[in-house]
């Protein structure tokens, strides 16, 4: 995270005025004198960070090599210890010169390459002291017998009590949980386009707003719809309104078309790409999501995780009316969340996941492996959020928000490797949506210039 820190400023200092208040190297001025402006103090302040990081990187390979720790975790250090003086000689030649654009593309990915041997090592380390290396199973999970039904919620007999939970039921439906993140996914992709300069009208704020939360609930509706069965089987999932046969399945039909209409149709008041956007991710979610991908592939969850990234797309064509590149940008950074989030409510309910029949990660790799490419998918995640900050709109609140969030999100998960346990699983969980959620309040904060 150290090393993350030095990417991340570093790529902001380049996009102020920082990396120009310090020309000079190793500290200011005429090269020894302190720095004489904020601006001037942050650069130096990069530097000092390298210096302490850089002798992290240095005891940490050190003590890889006398633990005799596997050849690929040495080889990993040993990388990212060889190209650390490199990147350091390439920050000084940029300061001092102002570089060029090439050199500052080749200085960015000398950082990445450093964080990228660091990540390796740490999740070939962790696999090796808390991993089992046999705990795939041999076949792929069978489905299950649904479950009792008297282990399933009775349905109210009372008139009253029936409508009020039939009113509770069609809520459900929608999936109200997912709108919150989903929606602030939206917002954050059309605060990036206002910072980028294009104009966002209250209406269209509101309008992408009302017309996402209803596409997510009709989304939610048809999910529910053509999962009921398995539903039934898992625990965890045997309450749903059609689980239950609260809600008849031709009413969820239904309720899910209108949602579908009124939400396309409010979309298209914007423009037709928000329409158009906006309708792939009701298909997506619905259709390929649900049908295809989750019960057929173990990589459901990486390729579902377009479903997540098309709020971006719809908030960015909202505003702009086409896909940009700040747009797709975060779209890439949902994208590659989605699986560090995801595989954590899968280990979690692992069990009932192979009750359901579905080839999840745990359940078709193993935890183990599991818990690997979670640290995979949350060192990608921040790549992408350095990539984010390269584009120029954000500032320090997005930054500062980032690293410490991101630390956060993977202390979490390092305690998951070592306590493999049910609240461990969901406390990584937790930690992903505090670390989206409060990186898009960043966003929509510095886009909109609040």
């Amino acid at each position: 995270m150290g090393v993350y820190l030095l990417l991340v400023v570093g790529v902001a200092t380049a996009l102020t005025d920082a990396a120009a208040a310090c020309t000079a190297w190793p500290v200011c001025g005429t090269g020894w004198s302190l720095p004489a402006s904020a601006a001037g103090w942050i650069a130096f302040g990069h530097r000092i960070a390298a210096v302490v990081v850089g002798l992290g990187v240095v005891a940490t390979t050190i003590m890889a090599w006398r633990r005799s720790t596997s050849r690929r975790i040495r080889a990993a250090l040993t990388l990212a210890l060889l190209v650390y003086p490199a990147q350091a000689g390439l920050g000084a030649l940029v300061a001092t010169t102002g570089g060029t654009e090439t050199l500052s593309v080749v200085h960015l990915a000398a950082g990445v390459t450093i964080f990228g041997g660091l990540l390796a090592a740490l999740a070939w380390w962790l696999e090796a002291e808390t991993g089992d290396p046999d705990d795939a199973p041999e076949t792929p999970p069978e489905p299950s017998e649904p479950l009792d039904p008297t282990e399933r919620p009775a349905v109210p007999s009372d008139p009253v009590d029936r409508a009020k939970a039939t009113v509770v039921a069609y809520f459900r439906l929608m999936k109200p949980r997912l709108m919150w993140l989903l929606c602030l996914v939206a917002a954050a992709a059309m605060a990036l386009a206002s910072g980028s300069g294009f104009e966002l009208t209250p209406y269209t704020a509101a309008a992408t707003l009302v017309a996402g939360s209803l596409s997510i609930g009709a989304s939610g509706t048809f999910n529910h719809v053509l999962e009921r069965d398995v539903d039934r089987r898992m625990a965890r999932t045997n309450d749903r309104p059609l689980a239950t046969d609260l809600v008849p399945v031709p009413n969820a039909v239904a309720f899910g078309l209108v949602l579908t209409a009124v939400s396309v149709g409010l979309f298209w008041t914007i423009n037709w790409l928000a329409a158009v956007l906006g309708l792939t991710a009701i298909v997506f979610y619905s259709v390929v999501y649900t049908l295809i991908l989750k019960p057929n592939t173990v990589q459901n969850t990486v390729l579902g995780g377009a479903a997540g990234a098309l709020p971006a797309l719809i908030g960015w064509a909202a505003v702009t009316g086409s896909i940009g590149a700040g747009g797709l940008l975060l779209a890439t950074l949902i994208f590659l969340w989605t699986p560090a989030h995801f595989y954590n409510l899968a280990l979690a309910y692992k069990d009932d996941y192979e009750r359901g029949g579905f080839p999840m990660m745990p359940v078709v790799r193993g935890e183990t492996a599991t818990r690997r490419h979670i640290v995979w998918y949350l060192g990608a995640t921040l790549v992408a959020g350095a990539a984010l900050a390269a584009s120029g709109t954000l500032g320090w609140l997005y930054v500062a928000t980032g690293v410490v969030f991101g630390g956060i999100f993977l202390w979490m998960v390092v305690r998951l490797h070592y306590e493999q346990t049910k609240a461990a699983a969901l406390r990584s969980f937790h930690a992903s949506n505090a670390y989206l959620g409060f990186v898009l309040l960043a966003i929509v904060v510095e886009g909109l210039a609040l």
